[in-house]
């Protein structure tokens, strides 16, 4: 089977090994057969698409979830693993219709060989917010609920447009952690540089080779945030970084919405930019 995996996408699973290799890319990819014609047992494996699927209306359909997925209304539901290491045998067992994926050379073996297998693999880029946008129009299309994946996009774009109206004259300086070891930041093309810009406010990191790329000590020092916006889920080596950035406002995320690219998006944007304008 050639590889239909040409570049990676973003990682929502909370670990930085994964977000140290994301670059840009565009549309959704199917691998294998076909689905049926009525999807009725779909298996996510990331927990921005679990909850898309949810928000669609269709959560009696999942059968399988990743490792990471955290929402109440899943905790029942058997795990495949993680998004780069998905238990092929687990998949299997539970026969599902469709499997949903975010679209990353990480897992591209697994994927494939789930593919080579027989199972309908639908993976999708979640860099951008369009792509979040677009994912959530694709799997509306499969699962046959069109009309709440249209009103999904339309409220995220609506929540963006409110935000652009109250973003202020002067911009904040902010910069985005997803940890702090090594220091892992939100780059350019990425969803939550749009989603600052957003908010009135301008990303630090203006240049870099991936969305998601590493900081350095220098480069932290040579443009230095008004704002840091901790989103990271361990602490480890926070410390140094709060010392070299000992004149930053720091804001620490109180839950995962905004490392999830799909409706939770719409959730994440007014608390986000209501910590930029101050406290």
């Amino acid at each position: 089977m050639a590889s239909l995996f040409t570049r990676s996408a973003l990682c929502d699973a909370g670990t930085v090994t994964l977000l140290l290799s994301l670059v840009l890319h565009a549309g959704a990819q199917w691998l294998g057969p076909p689905p049926p014609g009525e999807v009725r047992r779909v298996i996510t494996i990331a927990p921005s698409l679990t909850e898309t699927v949810a928000a669609l209306g269709a959560l009696e359909r999942l059968v399988g979830v990743s490792r990471f997925d955290e929402a109440p209304e899943v905790k029942g539901l058997p795990r495949v693993g993680g998004f780069v290491d998905p238990s092929i045998e687990t998949v299997l067992t539970l026969k599902p219709d469709l499997v949903v994926v975010q679209k990353s050379p990480g897992n591209q073996r697994p994927i494939e060989k789930l593919a080579s297998l027989g199972v309908p693999v639908l993976a999708l880029p979640l860099t951008t917010v369009a792509d979040a946008a677009d994912a959530m129009r694709e799997l509306g299309r499969v699962l046959k609920t069109e009309p709440r994946a249209q009103a999904l996009v339309e409220e995220l774009a609506a929540a963006r447009a409110a935000e652009r109206k109250l973003a202020p004259k002067t911009p904040a300086r902010v910069l985005v952690v997803y940890g702090f070891s090594p220091l892992v930041v939100a780059g350019p093309g990425s969803f939550v540089d749009e989603l600052l810009a957003d908010c009135g406010a301008q990303n630090v990191v203006k240049r870099a080779p991936t969305a998601y790329p590493v900081w350095s000590k220098e480069q932290l020092l040579a443009a230095p945030p008004d704002i840091v916006v901790d989103a990271s889920d361990v602490g480890e080596g926070r410390d140094a970084v709060k010392a070299l950035a000992s004149r930053s406002r720091w804001v620490t995320l109180t839950n995962k919405d905004l490392l999830h690219p799909g409706p939770a998006l719409t959730r994440a944007l007014g608390p986000l930019c209501a910590s930029l304008r101050g406290p």
